[in-house]
Formats: C-alpha cells, sequence, structure tokens
C-alpha cells in the first residue's frame, strides 16, 4: 500500500512536529491556551494556518499581496478566517505593524536568506517577542548546499561556494545567502536569544530518487521517520538542505 502523504510534507514534518510541541509548552508555561503568534514571511500560510488550527492567533506579515490573498483563501478554507490575519510588509516595516512585547512566538522561515541585513531583521523580530518568547529559524544550510551541487556534478560550484561569505555558488544562484549552524548561532545570540535546540532539515529528502520515494511502498513514511529521527543529531547538520533553530528570547 503506497503512503497518501504529499512529498511535500517531507519539507515541513519535522518543522511543523518541532513547533507544534514548543508551542504547546510555551502554552502549559503561561497558562493560557491561546498564544499570539508572527509569521513573517509567511506567504500563502503553510505553518500559519495549522497554527491556527491549534486554537493559536497568527498574524501574517509577508510583502505579497498575492500570496495574501491564498493565505485568506487558504484560511477560509480551514475554518480560521476568526485567527489568522494578515499584513503587506516585511522586516523592515515590522515597527510599524506590530506592537513591541506583543507576540509570544516568531516563525522566520527562509526570511534570513533574502533580506538585506540578516543581524537587523532578527533585532526587529526579537523585539516585537515578550520575554521567554519562541523563535522558530528556519535557513538554507551552506554545507549541505556544498554537497548538494558536489553530488550533482558541478564541482567548481561547490568549490565556489565553500568559500564565497554569503554560501554562493556563483551569479546565477537563485538563494542570496546560505547560513552554516555557527552563523546562524551567532546572529541569534546578537539578536537576545538563547538558542534551545538545533535540527537539520531535509537531510535526505532531496538526495533519495524521487522515483524512489514515489513508487516504493511505504518508502515516504519510512522516510519521513529517518528524517525525524536524524533531525537532532549534530553529525548530520552539516549535510541537511535547511538548518532549523528554536531560540527563545532571554
Amino acid at each position: 500500500m503506497y503512503s497518501t502523504r504529499p512529498r511535500s510534507s517531507l519539507r515541513t514534518a519535522v518543522v511543523w512536529e518541532i513547533l507544534r510541541a514548543a508551542l504547546a509548552r510555551r502554552a502549559e508555561e503561561l497558562g493560557r491556551p491561546v498564544l499570539d503568534v508572527l509569521d513573517t514571511g509567511g506567504g500563502t500560510g503553510n505553518f500559519a494556518v495549522p497554527v491556527a488550527r491549534l486554537g493559536h492567533r497568527v498574524t501574517v506579515v509577508d510583502p505579497s499581496p498575492d500570496a495574501l490573498f491564498a493565505l485568506e483563501r487558504r484560511a477560509a478554507e480551514a475554518g480560521v478566517t476568526d485567527l489568522v490575519s494578515s499584513l503587506q510588509g516585511d522586516t523592515q516595516t515590522l515597527p510599524e505593524l506590530i506592537e513591541p512585547g506583543s507576540v509570544d512566538a516568531v516563525l522566520c522561515h527562509g526570511v534570513l536568506e533574502v533580506v538585506d541585513d540578516p543581524a537587523e531583521a532578527l533585532g526587529q523580530l526579537a523585539a516585537v517577542l515578550r520575554k521567554g518568547g519562541l523563535v522558530s529559524l528556519l535557513a538554507a544550510n551552506r554545507n549541505g548546499a556544498v554537497l548538494a551541487r558536489a553530488i550533482a556534478g558541478h564541482f567548481n560550484e561547490a568549490r565556489t561556494l565553500l568559500g564565497d561569505p554569503d554560501g554562493r555558488w556563483g551569479d546565477t544562484d537563485p538563494m542570496p545567502r546560505r547560513f552554516t549552524v555557527e552563523e546562524l548561532r551567532g546572529l541569534a545570540d546578537a539578536a537576545g536569544l538563547d538558542v534551545a535546540s538545533v535540527h537539520g532539515v531535509r537531510i535526505f529528502a532531496d538526495l533519495v530518487p524521487g522515483v524512489l520515494v514515489d513508487t516504493e511502498p511505504g518508502a515516504m513514511d519510512a522516510l519521513l521517520a529517518l528524517e525525524q529521527a536524524a533531525a537532532e543529531q549534530p553529525s548530520f547538520h552539516a549535510v541537511a538542505t535547511q538548518l532549523h533553530l528554536l531560540a527563545e528570547l532571554r
């Protein structure tokens, strides 16, 4: 019997399980079931809508009006329009949109790679958090990209990635910036955040042939279980496509 999971679940399942558990712990610590969550760059609501389904209030800030329109449609289909709100903007305009110290958790997924100043952006996000607030930070992994380019036979690009300060393989690289674990930890510390855990995301999923996952009975579920088991093991972080940090405002 084939898995009914969509392949896209491999991209979000590890982060989602970590985030869901962290939100539950934070709600228990605060003694209230509903948290105020900010999803910056949250786009069409891949995380915002599931978080709202847990009963939390979610505000999505994104520069794309088309993405926010799709978010509203998805929230309506999920029956959580009363818990999801949207604002057009980015990390630079965040102080004009969100009150300082008003948020229990921030999702920053795929944002630091594209902003002009990652340190400033993370500082702006930290400023809207209440003390002890959570940050879920997901960013592209420099070392994982080196491995991916090498496996694809692009050896010169892989070597360029190793030494490039932004973690890019050249002018045609569509990713503006990639990070190492150490770089993300440094950014978090500078923003007043204590890193509670680090996880590798898509350690194996982007390396396994798609035909195997799509056609082999049980392969999807087995691969997902493997991803979840390896995510917290530091020895696998270097080869992951993305790095996920869970941090708290000190």
